[in-house]
């Protein structure tokens, strides 16, 4: 049984939306859902966004950042995540551990081997049974989340922290993310979300059905 299924990928490849989707999706065949993200899904974890993703031009330590990702993970864990899979709900959740593999991993170039052991921590052993990872060409993913911001009403958010970052950091966490996925084919189900929006909901739905047969 399918029970807690995380959202993973790089900007722009349109978890958001997909998330929402397959909400609407398992509601209409009568599953229980929580739809959750990180950072940001508990009120700490709203307060540490802020600082993450909303931090203008100052500067964060790889290592600060990491940790105010695991502070949040753990909060959420806690506080989210373990209390509705104990009640029977399909958890899907919008980033979770892969993420700071790929972007503190793979991108920061923070030690992967001591990064599980943190996130070990921090998820107090709670893994995704089913990943599906977003991924398409790095132009694509940025290129959305500029039309994305051209089109937000004025006073509106701007770019997060890393949709400011330059092409290599994107690309080596694209790298990270299909090199976890390779590592564990069994969780990992890669979407091509350079399609059409209607088609990646139609291969997530096959996956899903799948999944829960």
């Amino acid at each position: 049984m399918v029970g807690f299924v995380t959202f993973e990928g790089g900007d722009g490849t349109g978890k958001t939306t997909q998330i929402k989707a397959l909400e609407s999706y398992l509601t209409s065949r009568g599953k229980a859902c929580l739809v959750t993200r990180e950072p940001g899904g508990t009120e700490l974890g709203a307060m540490l966004r802020r600082v993450l993703l909303e931090a203008g031009g100052a500067p964060i330590a790889p290592s600060s950042e990491l940790f105010l990702y695991l502070a949040d993970r753990a909060q959420h864990v806690s506080e989210v995540i373990r209390p509705a899979l104990a009640a029977g709900k399909i958890v899907l959740c919008d980033r979770f551990t892969d993420s700071t593999l790929a972007y503190q991993g793979y991108g920061r170039g923070l030690d992967l081997a001591l990064l599980r052991q943190f996130n070990g921590v921090a998820d107090a052993g709670t893994r995704p049974d089913l990943t599906l990872l977003f991924d398409c060409p790095i132009e694509v993913g940025l290129g959305r989340t500029a039309s994305r911001q051209a089109q937000s009403p004025s006073g509106a958010p701007q770019e997060d922290r890393f949709e400011r970052e330059q092409l290599a950091f994107h690309e080596k966490v694209r790298v990270g993310f299909l090199d976890l996925a390779r590592q564990e084919p069994g969780r990992f189900r890669v979407i091509d979300a350079a399609r059409p929006a209607a088609d990646v909901s139609l291969a997530i739905r096959q996956v899903i059905d799948e999944a829960l047969r």
